[in-house]
């Protein structure tokens, strides 16, 4: 941590950036709990402090004051003890040199702000729900010479405006900076014990609240609300599944090794690796423990490559393709009460996140069909598992449970929608 000798200001490692750059757009990106909001107010408050400056605080919603960034500047105001300097209303902030803080929201008061001269900073807060045409109007309306436009937001979606434009861009008179919540010294335990909640039980959620990440949560998700990311220690007497699935041209090779425990499917690791060479895929199997002393399910089709790696010392048969042969797989994995995967395996975790089910276009509804991509070590993963259990058929007369289950079981697992 580096401070202000004369305000004892301590700020996080990665916001010093933010003190000394002179770029016109700043980025501050990132997961709840990260202070970048607090940063950004410690900045803004002593900048005001040190010599007058216009300050406009924005977004794109802001129905009152109540909506603003006014508490959170007023607290950093009492926080360094410079009350006296700051004068403070309900509505305003006004610096005895005179500084002035503006509050105004973007889509409602956008012709106002497009009338405002002489801002030196501006601060969007909540930039990912910011309009293009708002940024539009906004970005020429600061002119002055030396300002800068800080935007403070946790991504949302892929396309979001600021997150392409300036995130992404790569701009020359950008800087990027993100922060998450291990960044922040000061993050409170309420906080730590809220996200672990969601990283056990919603790890999408987790990512995108917490990491900062693009929200990637989706109905469509083929094990939505299945699946958790947790560390676990894999228990010695453990029986293990080997799932091996063949990389074609740019598809990759991939592997993973699961076990059950308690009705749960424990994902410890996995393998994967692109344009494997036929001798290098028991390189590639040997970073997964015990690789060459359980016998590998592998995809069928390709019945060469399985002989030349059994004749490697490797012990690998060939799995079980039929008509709906996928969606029987699929419903295996969902039957179990929960699926936990390590937090080594990052492209299966990638791949659950990825997976989903075909949406239409035009009515936005969700089908039967998962899309043929993010799947290489969800096949390893059917693959494996073929043998453990005989659920379902999908014949000419539609689905029919082979094991007893009631069709409404399956109804109630959200497969067949």
């Amino acid at each position: 941590m580096s401070k202000n000798r004369d305000l004892n200001i301590q700020i996080p490692d990665k916001l010093l950036p933010l003190w000394t750059t002179d770029k016109r757009y700043i980025v501050l990106k990132g997961g709840r709990g990260s202070a970048k909001s607090w940063g950004v107010a410690d900045y803004l408050i002593i900048k005001g402090f040190q010599s007058p400056k216009r300050i406009l605080c924005t977004r794109e919603i802001q129905k009152s004051i109540k909506d603003s960034v006014h508490k959170l500047l007023v607290d950093t105001i009492f926080k360094h003890g410079l009350q006296s300097f700051y004068h403070i209303t309900d509505t305003s902030i006004k610096g005895s040199n005179g500084t002035e803080f503006i509050f105004k929201g973007l889509r409602h008061n956008i012709s106002e702000i497009k009338s405002t001269e002489g801002i030196d900073i501006c601060w969007v807060e909540e930039g990912e729900d910011t309009s293009r045409t708002s940024i539009d109007i906004l970005t020429p309306t600061i002119r002055k010479d030396g300002s800068q436009i800080i935007f403070v937001y946790n991504p949302k979606n892929d396309t979001d405006p600021i997150h392409v434009d300036f995130a992404l861009a790569e701009r020359e008179d950008t800087l990027v900076i993100e922060l998450n919540h291990r960044d922040n010294k000061w993050f409170p335990e309420v906080l730590k014990k809220e996200l672990e909640f969601d990283k056990e039980r919603d790890y999408d959620k987790y990512l995108w609240k917490w990491e900062g990440q693009t929200l990637k949560h989706s109905e469509a998700q083929v094990y939505y609300g299945k699946w958790s990311v947790e560390d676990f220690d894999t228990p010695e007497d453990a029986t293990f599944n080997y799932g091996l699935d063949f990389g074609y041209s740019s598809d990759p090779t991939a592997g993973v090794r699961n076990y059950i425990q308690d009705d749960v499917l424990y994902i410890d690791y996995e393998c994967w690796g692109l344009h494997i060479e036929l001798d290098d895929i028991p390189n590639l199997l040997s970073t997964v423990p015990l690789y060459n002393k359980n016998q590998w399910v592998a995809d069928n089709s390709r019945p060469e490559t399985i002989s030349h790696l059994n004749k490697k010392g490797l012990s690998v048969t060939g799995c079980k393709k039929g008509k709906g042969s996928i969606i029987e797989g699929i419903e295996k994995i969902r039957s179990f009460k929960k699926i936990i995967i390590h937090p080594r395996c990052k492209k299966t975790i990638e791949e659950f996140q990825n997976y989903k089910w075909k949406v239409d276009k035009i009515t936005n509804e969700i089908s039967t069909t998962p899309e043929d991509k993010s799947n290489h070590i969800q096949d390893a993963l059917r693959y494996s598992l073929e043998d453990k259990f005989h659920f379902i058929a999908i014949g000419a007369d539609g689905v029919q449970s082979a094991s007893g289950k009631l069709l409404n079981d399956l109804m109630g697992n959200n497969l067949f929608r």
